[in-house]
C-alpha cells in the first residue's frame, strides 16, 4: 500500500485539499507541458471536488526523471499511479496530447473493471480520424520553437529566453517524438466521452475532435469554445462547470 501511494504522489499531483470527496478529476496536460498548467482549476472547481494534475517526467519538480519514451510506457505508469484514487468517481480531462494519455489510461483502468466515470478530450484529433499531426519533432530548435509558439500554450518568453530555453525545449521534443510513434488504437469504452475544442483551432478542427465519438458505447458530447488551441484558458470556468455536468447527469 505505501508503494502504490509513493507511486500516486510521484505522478499526481494535488491541487487542493479536499477531505471525502464526491468526485475527483484528474488533469492531463498537453506536450511540454507540465501539472501546474491546471493550477488556475483548483479556484474553478466545487469545494466538494478533488483536483489532481499528471507529472510527467523530466519536468518542474521531475526535472530529474528520465523522459518517457513510449505511450505504453507512459500510460502504464499513470494506470497504476491513479488506481487508488477509485474509492470515489474519477474524471478524465486531457488537453492535446493528454487527451490521448488520458484516453490510454482509461482504456487500460477499464479493462481492469475500473473505468472513470467521464473521459474529458480537449484539442486532440480522435483515434481512427484521417486528420494527421504535422511530425514535428525532428525540426531544429528554432523550429520547434515556432510550431509551439504558433499554438499558444507555452509562454513565448520561456521559449526566446537563452536560459529557460534549455529546461523548456527538450520536454516539447521528447514528447512529440512519443507522439510521432504512438499508433493509437479504438477501443470502446464503457464511459461516457465528453469533446472540447476552439471554434479557430487550425491545428485540430472541430470535425477531427468529433472523431472521439468513436471510442464509446455510453454517449458522447461535442462543444466547442471560442478561441484556438489553448482556448481553454480564456473558459476555464465554463469548461469545468460543463465538465462536471456531464459527469452528473443522469446516464
Amino acid at each position: 500500500m505505501k508503494e502504490r501511494l509513493e507511486r500516486t504522489g510521484r505522478w499526481l499531483r494535488s491541487l487542493n485539499r479536499c477531505p471525502g470527496p464526491r468526485v475527483r478529476v484528474v488533469c492531463f496536460p498537453h506536450a511540454g507541458g507540465a501539472a501546474s498548467y491546471f493550477v488556475p482549476w483548483a479556484k474553478a472547481v466545487p469545494g466538494d471536488v478533488e483536483l489532481f494534475a499528471v507529472r510527467y517526467p523530466g519536468r518542474e519538480d521531475r526535472l530529474a526523471d528520465p523522459f518517457a519514451e513510449s505511450m505504453e510506457q507512459l500510460a502504464g505508469e499513470i494506470t497504476h499511479a491513479c488506481e487508488p484514487l477509485f474509492d470515489r468517481p474519477v474524471v478524465f480531462f486531457g488537453h492535446s496530447m493528454g487527451a490521448s494519455v488520458a484516453y490510454e489510461v482509461a482504456a487500460r483502468l477499464a479493462a481492469r473493471e475500473r473505468p472513470p466515470s467521464l473521459l474529458g478530450v480537449s484539442a486532440r484529433h480522435g483515434p481512427g480520424s484521417e486528420h494527421r499531426t504535422r511530425a514535428v519533432a525532428h525540426l531544429d530548435d528554432d523550429g520547434l520553437v515556432a510550431e509551439v509558439s504558433a499554438l499558444g500554450g507555452t509562454p513565448a518568453h520561456a521559449l526566446a529566453h537563452p536560459e529557460l530555453r534549455p529546461l523548456v525545449l527538450p520536454a516539447i521534443r521528447a514528447d512529440y517524438l512519443l507522439l510521432d510513434a504512438y499508433q493509437p488504437r479504438v477501443v470502446t469504452l464503457p464511459c461516457p466521452v465528453a469533446a472540447y475544442c476552439g471554434t479557430a483551432d487550425q491545428d485540430v478542427p472541430e470535425p477531427a475532435v468529433g472523431a472521439w465519438q468513436a471510442v464509446t458505447g455510453s454517449g458522447f458530447t461535442l462543444r466547442a469554445f471560442p478561441g484556438g488551441h489553448f482556448y481553454l484558458a480564456d473558459h476555464t470556468r465554463d469548461l469545468v462547470a460543463d465538465l462536471l455536468d456531464r459527469c452528473t447527469a443522469p446516464r
